[in-house]
Formats: structure tokens, sequence, C-alpha cells
């Protein structure tokens, strides 16, 4: 065993992509850099192949222009890493796969979206299945007990317990370090070094190559800026174009905000929410609009140049990061149950920060709340005004109510049914 293999934590991502190899030909493990895609890919691969070794580059792009085939020769399943580097690669692999006919032949990985996605003249669909890579989640680092699993509360059972080890300078401190794998195993000063190192390379770097489009650097920190400071909220272009102008052009438009977001989201760095619309016994109109979200909390950090000392001396901007940090984990445990995360809001007001679902119908309600009893008391009261405007004639009823938090001791279920569930104790 190798010392590569002694540091790997295992990862949620291996049991999916042990599931999908199992049935299809190729697997696509998508998702921002640095996030351990490859790592989690080499655990499985018996050979691999870096599009992106510098020596071997541009021989790589050239050789999957013109006999892409060389490049798929090897032990099975075979990786291939950042191929959307030669995004020719793509029907070369769909077509191999239909000729071997097997399944679990390759492991594709890739940080960005092709820059010219119509070089793809297959969509893939029956041969190459798509898994979505995240940071870490509290659970993955060693950072939550795991007393709380998502997967028994879909199973009715609700009768939970665990206590909460980590205070609100090791929730600043998670939230600013991020999930990154490579600053989970390092020392803390260390580890707060790599968000800023991530948002470096993004605005230096990777918005000038991702779609072969020239962008500004500061324009870039603008709105990655903006972005930081609306996290968890459903806000429209015109507010964040407002927001930049006084430090950019007052001629900045919405379409040139709106270009910038696309590009961060083909870097996987945006990863906004979409809304939930459910059965409700009366005619409520519900609010569409996503809400905005960085794929990791430490990004949002990092933009405004701030760490765990700055947070704990700002508790509302420590809220929105915090709730940033949540939806990061809860989208890494529902991936593993097949479910999606999405948002709530209605015209009163009335909102619920996360609504977990699965294939089956099955649903849960989650407010996120840094902690402190009023706070607790507040998301109570939404998730069970909530769930009383759900017509459960047409619907499931929701499998369980949850307040998500930060500091809260431990792990309940208070009298009125409502769990009370700390974030370090929760894993899938």
């Amino acid at each position: 065993m190798s010392l590569h293999d002694l540091m790997y934590k295992p990862r949620i991502a291996d049991e999916l992509l042990a599931r999908e190899l199992e049935g299809m030909g190729a697997v696509l493990i998508k998702g921002p850099k640095w996030c351990g895609k490859t790592t989690t890919a080499e655990q499985m691969a018996e050979s691999v192949i870096y599009i992106d070794e510098p020596e071997n580059v541009d021989q790589n792009i050239r050789a999957s222009e013109i006999n892409p085939s060389q490049l798929l020769d090897g032990k099975t399943p075979r990786l291939i890493d950042e191929w959307q580097i030669a995004p020719k690669l793509w029907d070369a692999v769909r077509f191999t796969i239909d000729r071997r006919k097997l399944d679990g032949q390759f492991i594709l990985t890739g940080s960005a979206v092709p820059s010219d996605p119509k070089q793809e003249n297959h969509s893939g669909t029956g041969r190459i299945a798509q898994i979505t890579m995240r940071p870490m989640s509290l659970w993955e680092s060693g950072d939550s007990s795991g007393a709380v699993s998502l997967h028994e509360l879909f199973n009715d059972n609700l009768s939970i317990s665990g206590i909460n080890k980590s205070d609100i300078n090791d929730i600043a401190y998670y939230i600013c370090r991020g999930g990154w794998p490579r600053a989970t195993l390092q020392s803390r000063n260390v580890s707060l070094r790599r968000a800023f190192d991530y948002y470096d390379a993004i605005v230096n770097v990777d918005i000038h190559r991702v779609d072969n489009v020239e962008r500004s650097t500061e324009r870039t920190k603008l709105l990655m800026r903006s972005y930081a400071r609306i996290q968890g909220a459903q806000v429209p272009l015109t507010t964040i174009r407002d927001d930049m102008r006084p430090n950019d052009s007052p001629s900045l438009d919405e379409r040139t905000v709106y270009s910038y977001i696309e590009a961060l989201k083909k870097l996987f760095v945006i990863e906004d929410m979409p809304a939930w619309n459910p059965n409700l016994r009366s005619k409520t109109a519900i609010r569409t609009s996503d809400t905005r979200y960085f794929v990791d909390p430490s990004i949002a950090t990092a933009s405004l140049g701030i760490g765990p000392e700055s947070l704990i001396s700002d508790l509302n901007t420590m809220g929105l990061m915090f709730e940033t940090m949540c939806i990061r984990d809860l989208r890494v445990y529902a991936d593993s149950l097949d479910g999606t995360v999405s948002h709530y809001r209605d015209k009163s007001g009335l909102e619920c920060d996360a609504v977990i679902h699965l294939r089956d119908g099955s649903y849960g309600l989650v407010e996120i709340k840094l902690g402190g009893e009023s706070l607790v008391r507040e998301g109570v009261k939404n998730l069970q005004a909530l769930a009383s405007k759900i017509d459960t004639g047409k619907m499931k009823k929701p499998s369980f109510l949850m307040v998500l938090t930060g500091t809260g001791r431990y792990a309940i279920q208070r009298d009125d049914g409502v769990l009370e569930v700390p974030v370090c104790c929760l894993k899938n």
C-alpha cells in the first residue's frame, strides 16, 4: 500500500462510482477542481491517462483528433483525466463502449464543461453515467460524528441522539477551510490558505480558459465578492449588477454579469439551487427564482478576504456562510440517496432553506440556523407552517422536519416532533 493510499479519506462518491460502473460502460465524474475527482477515480482505475499532463498535453490533443482509440487502450476501468481538454474523446469513448458491449470500461473526470459542447456529437445516454462530486462534507473530512443518518431518517427512524463536540470557533474554521481534501490533511494555518489559492486560480487563470472568452480578472473578483454577500438569497441579476457598478463601469449590463456567472458555473464554482413546487392546500404564489450559492463556503470567505476570526465577529455574515456549508453537505448526502436538494419560498415570505427529496416522492424539510434558541424556535415555526400548507392528499407528508444547527449541543427529537441536529452530527 502506497503513502497516497494511506492518506486517502473515503468519499461518498466511492460508492456512487462503483455502483454506476456496474451497469454502465463509462462514468463521468464532474465537479470543481481540487475536490478530489482524480484521486477518487484512481482508487478504482486499472490504468490512467492524464490529458493535461504538461509534457504531453499537446500530443494528447492531437492524438484525440487523429486517432483517439490509442488513448483508450489500457486495462479497464481506464481513467481519462480532464477529458474536456480533448473533447473528441467523448464520442470515441461512446463508440468504443458500443463495440465492446461491456460495462465498467472508462472513468472520465472533468473540472470544467467543454468550451465547445458541439464537439460532442452524442449525449452518451445509455453509455456514460454522470455523477457530480463536490468538496468534502464534514462527515467525509472526519469533522462530523455521523450520529444522525439521513438514510435512517427517511426510513422512519426518528429516534436520534448525538453530542456535538464542535463550538463556534470550530464551525468558523470549517467554513473558511472548506472541504478541499488536501486542506483536511494540513495544519490549521496552512489549510486556511487553500481556499485563497483556489480563489486566485479562478480569477487569474481559469476564468480566462473556460470557454475561450477573454474576461477581466478584476470584474471576476467584483462578481465573486458580490456573490459572496448574497449567499442563500434569491437575488436578480440587476441587484448583482448594481452592487458591482460602483467599482466597475457604469455601462456594466445584465448580459455581461450573466456571462460571468455562466462561466463560473461551467467551472463548477457556482451551484445555484432550484425552487421546490409542492402541492399546497391553498393557492399560494411560489417564488421560482434560484437561490445563489457557491459550491463551497470557503470560496465565499476567500472572495471577501476574511477568515475565522472575522466571521466570529460578524455573526450575520457567519450565518450566511454556515448555510452555504450546510447546503454543500446536504447535497453530498442527498446524492448518495438518489436525492436532490431545493428551496421553498412563497409570496408571504414563508421559506424553507432546504427540501431534500428522493425519487420515491419522500422528502424532508430543513431549516438552517447557526445557533441560539430563538433562531431554532423561528426555524421550527417555519417548518410547521410549511408542513401545514402541504396537501397530503396529493403528495406524501414530510418524512421529517429538521432544524440543522451549528452550535447546538445535542441531536434530539423535540417534544413537538421536530428534529434538532448539529451539522457535526450528520451523515448520509
